[in-house]
């Protein structure tokens, strides 16, 4: 009898799980679906041309994805080169130097700010670090891709520093051992072969982070000036795809070349993240096997 039941318990776990996984597939190519045929209806109006080599984005007269492109891209890549030395060597200290009293009072710590409020960080961008960057630099307003790309550095950083001191402990205590055997300090040690052996998993933490990045909308709409131009440098006034959607999705006319735009610059921002899911999951199944 008990045998019984637990087939039956086996059966619908299974069923359950399947039915989760299906779900949730079913869903993504929902969302899949809804932004390239909103996309197609835009392309039949505007050609991809001019979409994608324009220099405005102004929905009155030119649809150029390229500006909001370009200044995406400038935020992010500023928020990975202040994240990841900085998630990387906190996740080694941590797992490999701290005391572990300061090990309890740190963790949570970093944790806990990924539980703030975007809206709380973009405010702090406004009243704190954009001012100070304004003084620093010497310009008008501190509202540009260095303001929006130190905020999402730190919105980044538990996700980096939690999967990278994953990783690191993943690393075998034979390999810091034999490190250390043949005469190596605990830097030398951790600096050439436990950070090198945790490779794959400090390019997943990198990953995530990236895409925390490109995914974060109501920080940069409020910390990073909002104009839609090409920007030369971190001290310009830029404009992300996300903030863009966030803007204009509120006030524009339904079924309007400038509703279906919208539609598409998302579905880009849709396939450069699964682009950049793809090349590291690419990337790390690679360094797994070399390691292996």
């Amino acid at each position: 009898m008990n045998t019984v039941k637990r087939e039956q318990i086996d059966s619908l776990l299974k069923f359950a799980f399947k039915g989760a996984g299906l779900l949730t597939i079913t869903l993504l190519g929902g969302i899949f679906f809804m932004l390239f045929a909103n996309s197609i209806l835009f392309f039949l109006n505007v050609p991809p041309l001019d979409f994608f080599t324009g220099s405005q984005w102004d929905p009155e007269n030119h649809y150029s994805i390229f500006p909001l492109l370009v200044s995406t891209f400038w935020v992010a890549l500023g928020s990975m080169l202040i994240a990841v030395p900085l998630g990387i060597f906190s996740a080694a200290y941590l797992s490999e130097m701290a005391p572990k009293k300061l090990q309890i009072v740190l963790k949570p710590i970093i944790e806990m700010l990924a539980a703030i409020p975007s809206v709380a960080i973009g405010f702090l961008g406004i009243v704190l670090v954009g001012p100070g960057l304004a003084q620093i630099f010497g310009i008008q307003n501190g509202l540009n891709a260095l303001n929006g790309s130190i905020l999402l550095a730190v919105m980044a950083l538990p996700t980096i520093v939690t999967i990278s001191e994953d990783a690191i402990n993943a690393v075998p205590k034979s390999h810091r051992e034999a490190s250390l055997a043949l005469g190596a300090n605990k830097w030398e040690t951790l600096f050439k072969v436990t950070i090198p052996a945790a490779f794959p998993g400090l390019i997943a933490a990198v990953m995530l982070g990236l895409g925390r990045a490109l995914g974060e909308t109501m920080t940069v709409l409020m910390a990073t000036g909002n104009s839609a131009a090409i920007p030369k440098g971190f001290l310009d006034s830029v404009r992300t795809i996300t903030a863009t959607i966030a803007i204009e999705m509120g006030e524009v006319p339904y079924q309007t070349t400038h509703y279906y735009s919208l539609f598409a610059i998302a579905a880009i921002l849709f396939l450069i993240t699964l682009a950049v899911n793809f090349t590291g999951e690419f990337f790390a199944n690679r360094l797994r096997k070399f390691h292996s």
